[in-house]
C-alpha cells in the first residue's frame, strides 16, 4: 500500500498489483473499497493495477469535510494521484458507480485521458434510460435457474411498487452470472467494505449535471470501452450500446453469461478483453 496527499489535505491510499503500465481502477459500490475488485480477474498479468481507495474507504482516510465524498468533488483526488505517479495521462478503468468519477474526470480532464474502460458502469451521471421492461428482458434469460421463481417473483413486486426489504434481498442472484459460492462470498463482503454515509452523499444534488457531462464527452478523443454482461440487469446490453454511442471512439463488448461483476464469471475472458483493449 502507498499514500499521497489529495488538494484539500485528505491522506488517500492506493494499492499496486503486477507489473507494466499503470492502470488505474476506480471502484464502484458507491463508496466501496477497492478490495472487491481483487487483480479484476488476472488482469494485473498484463498491467500494473493501481487501485484507489476512494475517500473514507479502505485505507483512505475519512474527510474534514463529508460534502467531499460527491463524486464530481472527488475529481481532484484522481488528478492528484495522476500528479502522484508523475503520468501526463492516465489509462483508467471503472466499475459501476465508479463511472461516474472516472467520466467527471474525463469531461475535466479529457487531455489526461489515454484509454478508458468502463465495467457495467452505472447509467445515472449521464442520465440513461434503463426502463423496467429492459430488466425484465435480461431477468427472463435466466429461467433455468433453481432460484429464479422466487428471485422473479421479488423482481416483480418491485416493478410494481410493493417491494419490502426482503425483496431486494431476494434478487440479489440477478446480480451475478453465475451464482455460487464465489458470488455468495463475495456478496456477504459487500457491506464490510462499503462506506454507508459516504454512499448516501455521493450522487448528493449539486453534482455535475448529465447534460453538461454528456455534452463533454461527445468530444472526447480518447478512445472508449463499455463492458458489458449477458445477464446484468443494472445496465443490460441494448443499453450498454447505447453508453457507448455517447463517445466519438467508443465500443461495446457483451461478455457471455457475464453479470454486474463480469471478471468473476468468466475471468479468463474479460482478462483478454480488456487486455485487448488497453494494448
Amino acid at each position: 500500500m502507498a499514500t499521497f496527499d489529495s488538494a484539500d489535505g485528505t491522506r488517500l491510499a492506493y494499492h499496486r498489483l503486477g507489473a507494466g503500465a499503470p492502470l488505474v481502477c476506480l471502484p464502484g459500490g458507491p463508496m466501496q473499497a477497492a478490495a472487491y475488485l481483487g487483480d479484476l480477474g488476472g488482469l494485473s498479468a498484463h498491467r500494473e493495477l493501481v487501485l484507489l481507495d476512494l475517500r473514507g474507504t479502505g485505507a483512505s482516510a475519512v474527510p474534514t469535510d463529508p460534502a467531499s465524498y460527491r463524486f464530481d468533488r472527488q475529481v481532484a483526488d484522481v488528478e492528484a494521484l495522476r500528479r502522484h505517479l508523475g503520468l501526463d495521462r492516465l489509462d483508467l478503468v471503472a466499475h459501476c458507480a465508479g463511472a461516474a468519477l472516472a467520466l467527471c474526470y474525463a469531461a475535466r480532464h479529457p487531455d489526461r485521458v489515454g484509454r478508458l474502460a468502463l465495467v457495467t458502469p452505472s447509467p445515472r451521471v449521464v442520465d440513461l434510460a434503463v426502463t423496467d421492461q429492459d430488466r425484465r428482458l435480461v431477468a427472463e434469460l435466466r429461467r433455468d435457474e433453481p432460484w429464479f421463481p422466487e428471485a422473479f417473483a421479488a423482481f416483480e413486486r418491485i416493478w410494481s411498487g410493493q417491494a419490502t426489504e426482503a425483496d431486494w434481498a431476494a434478487i440479489a442472484p440477478f446480480t451475478w452470472g453465475r451464482w455460487d459460492e464465489v458470488s455468495e462470498a463475495h456478496r456477504a463482503r459487500e457491506a464490510s467494505l462499503r462506506n454507508a454515509d459516504a454512499a448516501a452523499v455521493y450522487y448528493s444534488a449539486g453534482a455535475v449535471a448529465p447534460a453538461a457531462v454528456r455534452s463533454a464527452l461527445a468530444r472526447l478523443t480518447a478512445p472508449v470501452l463499455v463492458v458489458a454482461g449477458e445477464y446484468d440487469v443494472s445496465l443490460p446490453p441494448k443499453c450498454a450500446a447505447e453508453y457507448a454511442g455517447l463517445f466519438p471512439h467508443g465500443e461495446v463488448t457483451v461478455q457471455p453469461g457475464g453479470g454486474h461483476f463480469p471478471w468473476l464469471d468468466d475471468p479468463e475472458s474479460f482478462v483478454a478483453t480488456l487486455a485487448g483493449f488497453l494494448r
